[in-house]
């Protein structure tokens, strides 16, 4: 069947062989001569070569016939490319031309016959493609996977049949042959193939959401992970497949917008330039009655759940809020010495697991399984926690912070060289307000990771002070006038006792240290009294506050 359709389709092709009037040609240029005469030769060539394997085929092997179809197909196609360059080279020549009306006949008799031809053969791959397929079910293995590279290379030649008679149609009408009856024919093959791929895209897109369903639940099966992916190759492959028949739909000024509307809404990396508009409204029209519809069948449904999801929400919102509430009151009558920044993480942690949960049970109560949901927290935690290093490095400085307590709320320190009362504390960084009001934020991994200094972490603390008097002053005056300034002083604790003690002998002084002992909030008014009074004091007992200097003497060489 195959061998006659082929002798059938290509028999009229040999009048281009004879083609005596093309070589006559004498109002045309020789340049213009010369090509057509080459196009001319190339297509006897061909010709020749397309006789030579119909009388060789019928003696060939039975196994080896195959394959020579496949080589009939592609001189089909170069056959047909020969005649489109022939006919469109012919259509340049001037209109009063006595070889292009010659020619123009001898094209003309491309009939229908010879057309219908062409059809045959298409129609005899179809039934070849159908015959094939409907064994794949008895074969298995590799068998069974040569059958389906088979029948999708039967289907590629399919579509190149199309696309070569659309091409044929556009060389014929350029030459003013009549194509209604070639167009009318080929239109409806062309669009019933169009429905029939539609289908087959749709149909796969929904098997292959089923597959993919079950794939989620059970993602080490191998039959269906192998089914999916031979559904998801199919469906790839009939996606481009119909972007071809749209194309050719539209050089035959056909309708495609209903097909170009499947492609918009299965492709996946087809250009938008592709579509056009009639197609665009069309996948819109077609979304908002699946959604007008699915609306009127599940909107009662739907509000209930989406009312019941609501009020899951505020109750728990509600126990969040309580839950707070309940820990923070715990929290300041607890006996225990807890740091400012324990009880905002006692609360807000509270707080956000009833808020959690609540978000669970909602999120449960209107369908939506939670499995999948908590395996891809855990996939994002780990992603995340990668990613944010150092924060996660702040957060368990900030945990060890909250253990140790080297500080808290209102304490007066001094880390990484920035000193001031502490404002906010978090498990990330802590909030510093210095003494003349500047606002540092430091990460806790910088604190953690140095000295810390707290100044009011003691309820008292001795006030160091260092006073220097003149060698030639009375040191006992000096005692006494310091001691009577301390006591004087009603800031200063009785115990421990202050210390007043001549300390060293500088070099231009004679130094006393004085250390009284002091309330940690009253350091720096006791530091300063006592630097104002004994300014005064010893200014009034005419003992001296030396500065440095220097002695110099000069020898003189009594032999100059």
């Amino acid at each position: 069947m195959h061998l006659k359709n082929l002798i059938k389709i290509f028999s009229a092709f040999l009048i281009l062989g004879l083609p005596p009037v093309l070589l006559q040609a004498q109002s045309v240029g020789d340049s213009e001569t010369g090509e057509i005469q080459a196009l001319v030769r190339t297509l006897d060539a061909d010709i020749t070569e397309f006789q030579f394997l119909i009388s060789k085929i019928e003696s060939a092997e039975k196994t080896d016939r195959e394959v020579l179809f496949f080589r009939l197909d592609a001189r089909v196609f170069r056959i047909l490319a020969d005649f489109d360059t022939l006919a469109n080279q012919v259509a340049e020549l001037p209109e009063e031309s006595p070889q292009r009306e010659a020619v123009r006949q001898q094209l003309a008799d491309f009939g229908t016959n010879r057309d219908s031809s062409l059809f045959d053969r298409i129609d005899d791959i179809k039934q070849h493609i159908i015959d094939n397929t409907s064994q794949l079910a008895e074969l298995g293995g590799v068998t069974h996977i040569a059958m389906q590279a088979y029948i999708q290379t039967m289907e590629s030649i399919r579509v190149k049949y199309y696309e070569a008679l659309a091409n044929h149609v556009e060389s014929r009408e350029d030459l003013g042959l009549p194509t209604k009856n070639l167009r009318e024919q080929m239109g409806q093959k062309v669009y019933l193939y169009a429905e029939t791929l539609a289908g087959r895209i749709e149909f796969t897109a929904v098997a292959r959401n089923k597959l993919q369903e079950r794939l989620s639940l059970d993602p080490d099966n191998a039959d269906i992970s192998s089914a999916y992916n031979d559904l998801n190759a199919d469906h790839n492959t009939n996606i481009q497949r119909l972007e071809t028949i749209i194309l050719v739909l539209d050089r035959l000024g056909l309708e495609s917008s209903s097909f170009q509307a499947v492609m918009l809404q299965q492709a996946s990396n087809i250009s938008i330039s592709f579509f056009s508009s009639s197609a665009i409204i069309t996948v819109l029209q077609d979304g908002w009655s699946a959604s007008k519809e699915a609306m009127g069948e599940k909107a009662p449904d739907f509000i209930f759940q989406l009312l019941i999801f609501i009020a899951v929400l505020f109750i728990f919102k509600t126990l969040s809020r309580m839950t707070k509430r309940v820990v923070r009151a715990a929290s300041n009558r607890s006996k225990l010495d807890m740091s400012a920044l324990l009880k905002d993480i006692l609360v807000s942690t509270s707080g956000g697991i009833v808020m959690a949960l609540g978000v669970l049970m909602a999120l449960s109560s209107i369908g939506i399984s939670l499995a999948p949901m908590l395996a891809g927290l855990g996939v994002a935690g780990f992603i995340v926690g990668f990613a944010l290093q150092d924060s996660l490095g702040n957060f368990a400085s900030g945990a060890m912070i909250l253990i140790y307590r080297p500080f808290d709320v209102n304490d007066l320190v001094e880390v990484t060289g920035a000193s001031g009362l502490v404002k906010k504390m978090n498990l990330v960084s802590t909030t510093i307000v210095t003494l003349d009001n500047q606002t540092l934020v430091v990460p806790n991994s910088k604190i953690w990771g140095d000295v810390i200094k707290n100044v009011t972490a003691q309820k008292e603390r001795r006030v160091d002070m260092e006073f220097g008097i003149a060698y030639e002053d009375d040191i006992e005056l000096t005692e006494r006038v310091l001691s009577e300034i301390v006591s004087a002083h009603d800031k200063i604790l009785e115990y421990p006792k202050p210390k007043i003690k001549l300390h060293t002998l500088g070099d231009s002084s004679v130094n006393f240290i004085v250390r009284p002992w002091t309330k940690t909030k009253n350091y720096w008014d006791v530091y300063w009294d006592i630097t104002r009074e004994v300014k005064l004091r010893f200014d009034r007992e005419g003992i001296s506050i030396p500065f440095p200097q220097r002695d110099v003497h000069v020898h003189s060489d009594k032999n100059d």
